[in-house]
């Protein structure tokens, strides 16, 4: 069986040797027991995607992946000390205008549904099970990036950069935008998250196609980008999401490389 191909009773790859792989780019490597991935199955996935990601900070307490976190926190952190400093660049110009309207919240929202919509549906015309699969594992891993991101929102109440005129001051953010978890600003982006996460399940899934991933991860860029450029979000927002959608996606929903 060819690296990257999938039984009838499993959507995610079997065990191969990691060595089969040294020579060049190719799906990763997937463990035989990973969970089974079907629309029935969806549901049941995400929580427990849920509760490996509310238990995170008990892999902290033992030390593990404890600089990574450090160094995402402590970025995060440097971002929302400039936010007086890189909030009215872009408030007080339009350079982004035309950037601005083609990399609109809609237009962006409805991109990033889209492109797991086409592979689902070019996967059930060409009976394609990879294909399919890697739609609901995008879905999958926007879900689990969307439940974390509710809370995120409910507490720490952030104003959006255009809540703002030109020079603001901006530092008082936190704690005075609306609670409502479902507020299109706040801290942190779901946009960026969403893109992201796609962008990666896509990336590392057909990963044998080298200009995959510069596809993905650049048009994620872009909309990224655009949440900043369009005010909707200050650029810590945008970083911690799109960090959480590309963790998400890589150590909860896809299985790690051994």
């Amino acid at each position: 069986m060819a690296a990257g191909q999938e039984t009838a009773e499993t959507g995610r790859n079997l065990a191969l040797p990691c060595s089969a792989m040294d020579a060049g780019p190719g799906p990763a490597c997937y463990s035989a027991t990973d969970r089974e991935v079907s629309l029935r199955k969806l549901p049941g996935n995400i929580l427990a995607d849920q509760k490996d990601i509310w238990l995170f900070p008990t892999n902290l307490a033992k030390g593990k992946h404890l600089w990574p976190t450090i160094g995402v926190l402590g970025i995060t952190a440097g971002l929302m000390a400039s936010d007086p400093y890189t909030a009215p660049t872009f408030r007080t110009t339009n350079s982004f205008s035309g950037f601005n309207r083609a990399f609109s919240g809609t237009n962006t929202g409805v991109f990033i549904a889209a492109v797991p919509a086409a592979f689902y549906a070019v996967g059930l015309w060409r009976k394609d099970s990879y294909a399919k699969n890697t739609a609901l594992l995008a879905a999958e891993a926007f879900a689990d990036g969307f439940l974390l991101d509710l809370p995120f929102k409910a507490i720490t109440g952030r104003k959006q950069p255009l809540q703002y005129t030109g020079k603001g001051p901006y530092a008082d953010s936190f704690l005075n935008g609306t609670r409502n978890p479902f507020h299109s600003g706040g801290f942190y982006s779901v946009h960026a998250m969403a893109a992201t996460a796609v962008a990666t399940v896509i990336a590392r899934r057909y990963a044998h196609h080298r200009w995959v991933p510069y596809v993905a991860y650049g048009l994620a860029g872009a909309i990224c980008f655009s949440r900043i450029t369009g005010s909707q979000h200050f650029p810590a927002d945008v970083f911690f999401g799109g960090a959480m959608g590309f963790v998400i996606s890589r150590y909860a929903v896809l299985p790690a490389r051994p």
